[in-house]
């Protein structure tokens, strides 16, 4: 199936880790780990923050019931999973406060709940004859008269980081390190060496790993919305002012728009009990489906979820590394819309590269993505890395091939 495909490519990229360095020399148990133990729920704005107004409501209101609901949901149908609210009343955080809050918490999935507006639409209703002096003469002219009436959009979106905001979720992870890899202080400074190239795989991947997982959640929350009568606008990655708390956790993240406050319509549905309740059983709905999933792919690979591998490991580093067997790695210098021949100037500095292209779509827009070389270690491609960094690839980031 489609999506077995999309966990062995995106999650199977955590194991990967795994080789890189030795771990200890124990059976892996037969029981499996929930792959979700925590969920952080935020809701948008609050306190003197109101967010998008509506006509008679505001999107801190809105996102604090559905928040509250899905919460609720989740505590009643998974009993074993902890939740966690950025804030359960009319308060305001600081974003930079929220991404705290779910990192302390040690969170596996971080999800964002918010409200889409959009300006009034101005149409001309009428026009009046209004006289303007050219000389010593009074022309007659007409003008618009003109009317505001509320936006008519309307439907749900669902946003991830943009990639090119990988970089700053990967210093999240160097930030948040002692809580991804449960390390502490003293193995920290060593596992945060920056020219060690074990050090740069190991949160490259898990960065990688989590920028998949949220794409998946983003679909599926989507999807349930689809499947409850909402007009989906899709999901998608956005760059833009709001979002930077997506980058700064260091766990998978989504960022939910449950519709538009700015459409007396929408209005209505997003202030209604069962609106909200709708709203929250889908998002609980996609959040089993991935907890589904991702459990399925644990059990296919007879061992702990990948994010417990990649601790257990990282609590080994510095002892020899394992051989990895039949894996390339390589180097993902960019995705565009541009379309260059492999030996087109933009990589002739780095000299006969192995450059290859492939085709893929993004939001509905075909784009090409571009990657360099089959390194056969960690060490060979993290020093081809630093040189396409350095060459003007600021985006670059190592893979599997």
């Amino acid at each position: 199936m489609r999506w077995n495909r999309f966990w062995i490519l995106g999650l199977g990229t955590l194991f990967t880790c795994t080789f890189f360095i030795e771990a200890k020399n124990k059976p892996v148990s037969a029981k499996q780990d929930n792959p979700i133990k925590t969920i952080v729920i935020d809701a948008g704005h609050g306190g003197e923050d109101p967010g998008a107004k509506g006509s008679y409501s505001t999107e801190k209101q809105v996102t604090l019931e559905v928040a509250l609901k899905l919460g609720r949901i989740l505590e009643e149908n998974m009993p074993d999973v902890k939740v966690v609210y950025t804030r359960k009343s009319d308060r305001f955080d600081d974003p930079r406060r929220k991404a705290q809050i779910a990192n302390d918490a040690k969170g596996d999935l971080f999800v964002s709940i918010h409200c889409n507006s959009t300006g009034k639409i101005r149409k001309v209703v009428d026009y009046k004859t209004v006289y303007r002096k050219k000389g010593r003469k009074k022309i007659p002219v007409k003008q618009a008269i003109y009317a505001y009436y509320p936006s008519n959009a309307k439907g749900t979106e669902t946003y991830i980081w943009a990639t090119s905001k990988n970089n700053a979720k990967m210093e999240s992870l160097k930030q948040n390190s002692v809580i991804v890899l449960d390390a502490n202080s003293e193995e920290t400074k060593q596992l945060m060496d920056d020219t060690d190239p074990e050090t740069f795989i190991l949160l490259n991947t898990l960065r990688n790993a989590y920028f998949d997982q949220s794409l998946r959640l983003s679909t599926l929350i989507e999807d349930e919305f689809t499947k409850a009568g909402r007009i989906s606008r899709g999901a998608r990655q956005r760059n833009e002012k709001g979002i930077w708390v997506l980058s700064a956790t260091a766990m998978p993240s989504v960022l939910v728009e449950l519709g538009f406050i700015s459409n007396p319509e929408e209005e209505d549905y997003l202030n209604s009990k069962d609106g909200q309740q709708e709203l929250a059983t889908g998002i609980y709905k996609a959040i089993k489906r991935y907890r589904d999933e991702l459990q399925r792919f644990t059990n296919s690979r007879n061992g702990a979820s990948p994010q417990a591998s990649i601790k257990a490991q990282s609590r080994h580093k510095g002892q020899p590394a394992a051989p990895v067997q039949n894996d390339q790695y390589c180097v993902q210098l960019m995705i565009t819309d541009k379309l260059y021949k492999p030996g087109a100037s933009i990589f002739r500095k780095l000299r006969g590269a192995d450059i290859n292209r492939e085709q893929i779509v993004m939001n509905k827009k075909k784009m090409n993505k571009y990657t360099w070389g089959h390194f056969k270690t960690d060490r060979q491609a993290s020093t081809a890395l630093r040189k396409a960094r350095k060459l003007g690839f600021k985006d670059a980031f190592v893979t599997t091939c």
